[in-house]
């Protein structure tokens, strides 16, 4: 008896302590670790969603922008940070894409991560060549079907984003085409305005180029029209049902966060994703703030991971070693800016 006693205080004690961590979070300041360069969309978004939360905490928010290896450098530190909420990470939909993409990730998206909340997506749109006289996505599925293996769909790089939107409509539709990686976006829409390729998926395409007709944009891969792009179709409605793919940011911590705290912070996020003047900069951004519970999130990125897996798998796509690690003289990836 006197043991069930002892144990129900020390449960008392524990879940006592927990509230009291949540109600006093936080108390000192609280970084970001981006693990891509300063100024990029991850940047632009962990930073506004930073200063949003450093108005509602009255703490200040900082972002550690650590670089190299695909983004695994950066993310292997803030899993083996403090598992406290003072240490968040944002990441790109890439979160989803490195546990089938590369060997020896430096830490387990699954394990070693827990999901606080989305914080933005935004549509992929297809676009095809002008010299490809296609003018909708049904003209471009005819078209591949009658010539198997003959159109040619471009991207940033294999095994990049626009690698998989590629293989990921190629499986829906069911068409046979040749994949054409370049190096980088500019250089995959050189190509397509050329014509050296039929199309391409683009997060974020150049609206001046489609408004001039160097592109043709053919359908948006999300669930609703473009505010940028309201004329054009979505895959589902131009005859793909059930095609979507977005690209999304989203935050975490590292496992073993006290859940109080993770509560505080979906519920602080929620605050600031519903700001108008974050909405107001998110909409100059051209990227849409999302909105899902910490389960709902969880099932998100489990699927999505299983989503990419399975489509790297039929794409052919081997694993491969991780990029070079950490680039020379990145400073917040540096032990001594770590331990600050």
């Amino acid at each position: 008896m006197k043991v069930a006693r002892t144990l129900a205080v020390i449960a008392v004690g524990i879940c006592f302590a927990a509230g009291a961590l949540a109600q006093g979070y936080p108390s000192k300041p609280v970084r970001i670790v981006v693990p891509f360069l300063m100024g990029g969309a991850a940047d632009s978004i962990a930073r506004a969603v930073g200063q949003k939360l450093s108005e509602i905490w009255g703490q200040p928010v900082g972002v550690a922008n650590c670089t190299g290896g695909g983004g695994a450098i950066g993310t292997g530190k803030a899993a083996k940070s403090p598992a406290d909420g003072y240490t968040l990470l944002v990441y790109s939909s890439a979160f989803a894409i490195s546990p089938a993409r590369y060997m020896n990730l430096p830490y387990d998206p699954v394990q070693d991560f827990l999901g606080i909340a989305p914080l933005v997506n935004f549509p992929e749109v297809l676009v095809s060549a002008p010299s490809a006289g296609i003018k909708s996505v049904a003209e471009l599925i005819a078209a591949a079907k009658a010539n198997p293996g003959q159109l040619k769909f471009g991207s940033s790089g294999s095994g990049g984003l626009a690698h998989l939107y590629g293989e990921k409509f190629k499986l829906a539709s069911g068409i046979d085409v040749l994949h054409v990686p370049s190096k980088g976006t500019p250089g995959a829409i050189a190509e397509t305005t050329a014509g050296r390729v039929t199309y391409l998926f683009l997060s974020f395409p150049p609206l001046n180029l489609i408004r001039e007709g160097k592109l043709i944009a053919l359908g948006v891969a999300s669930s609703r029209r473009s505010g940028d792009l309201p004329e054009v179709p979505t895959m589902a409605e131009a005859g793909v049902p059930g095609f979507e793919f977005t690209s999304w940011y989203g935050m975490w911590v590292p496992a073993g966060t006290p859940a109080d705290v993770m509560d505080k912070l979906a519920n602080d996020v929620a605050h600031a994703l519903a700001a108008p003047d974050l909405r107001a900069q998110f909409n100059k951004m051209r990227v849409d703030p999302m909105n899902m519970d910490r389960a709902e999130f969880a099932r998100f990125v489990r699927s999505e991971i299983e989503d990419f897996a399975r489509i790297i798998k039929a794409a052919g796509i081997k694993p491969e070693p991780l990029p070079i690690a950490v680039s020379k003289g990145d400073a917040a990836c540096s032990e001594a800016a770590w331990h600050k």
